[in-house]
């Protein structure tokens, strides 16, 4: 009897692949649920205290900077929310009004740079050669400093006071700006829209306004409203260190400043403002992570 020989046959394990998450399916209803509750509650955080600081002379119960020395140190109650400070100042008001003052250069800072870093973004990209070269290492120089380093130099140099500190705040934001715009720029100038409008004879200058620029706008307001939250605390630093908005002018900075005296014995003092800092830079980088989805632009996400 002839031997049958018997064959094994190997058997290999694989690992079942997971099953995919379907746009309808539980987990992903619950990261959009999620999703829009936090934009929700982040819009409505932003808008309360953008809406303070435009009727700020409204809102605040108090004058900010009206000193009464029978109130010193009052620490947060019915009538005081945030308590006083060592002059007697309603803290709640003067942040209203450093909120009113916050937002104002931020929004001034972060419109300047965005319009001078897109422009020379656009220029560079688009034309090229020298003039894309002379715009790297300019932001390349720019990069090179930390913000903080560059906008105290700025300070010293060209003086403290309102113009001044929006103007340092500008050329120490403008270069993010251009770095992004130009890497859009690149991948748009070789569409077929562009090749199109070259042949047709439309100048560098048309081009760019008309065919390129519109198609980076939501590049740009994601990028503004991400900085926003970076500016403020830029601007807060600048006045924490004397080199921002001066007394007697409320800012959350001098504030934060003013207050760490007096940590151990009227800890409100640093606290409240430092908070409503914190909550108010949370709320608006929010909002730019939100725009960001929601645009489906190619900004990083360590902006």
């Amino acid at each position: 009897m002839a031997e049958r020989s018997l064959q094994l046959t190997p058997i290999v394990l694989t690992e079942t692949p997971a099953e995919p998450t379907f746009a309808g399916s539980a987990p992903a209803r619950r990261r959009r649920r999620l999703a829009r509750f936090q934009l929700g509650l982040a819009f409505a955080v932003f808008g309360a205290v953008l809406i303070a600081a435009l009727f700020a002379p409204w809102v605040a119960p108090f004058d900010p900077v009206a000193i009464s020395l029978s109130d010193t140190f009052q620490p947060p109650s019915a009538t005081h929310w945030f308590g006083t400070d060592q002059l007697g100042r309603d803290i709640l008001s003067r942040a209203i009004a450093g909120a009113r003052v916050s937002l104002f250069i931020a929004a001034c800072a972060v419109l300047l740079a965005g319009v001078l870093g897109t422009a020379l973004g656009l220029a560079g990209g688009y034309l090229g050669g020298a003039v894309d070269a002379l715009v790297m290492r300019l932001a390349d120089m720019q990069l090179a400093f930390p913000a903080v380093i560059l906008a105290l130099v700025l300070s010293g140099a060209i003086g403290v006071n309102l113009f001044n500190l929006i103007l340092v705040l500008t050329l120490a934001n403008w270069a993010r700006f251009a770095r992004v715009v130009r890497g859009e720029v690149l991948s748009l100038k070789s569409r077929d829209f562009v090749l199109l409008a070259r042949l047709a004879g439309a100048s560098p200058l048309w081009i760019m306004l008309r065919h390129i620029a519109p198609n980076i706008v939501g590049t740009f307001v994601v990028l503004a409203t991400l900085d926003v939250g970076s500016v403020i605390i830029l601007e807060a630093t600048l006045s924490f260190l004397g080199l921002g908005i001066q007394p007697p002018t409320p800012s959350w900075g001098s504030m934060i400043a003013e207050g760490r005296g007096f940590l151990s014995t009227a800890w409100w003092v640093c606290v409240a403002p430092g908070c409503v800092l914190i909550v108010t830079v949370l709320a608006a980088n929010l909002l730019g992570d939100a725009l960001r989805d929601r645009l489906n632009t190619s900004i990083p996400e360590t902006w």
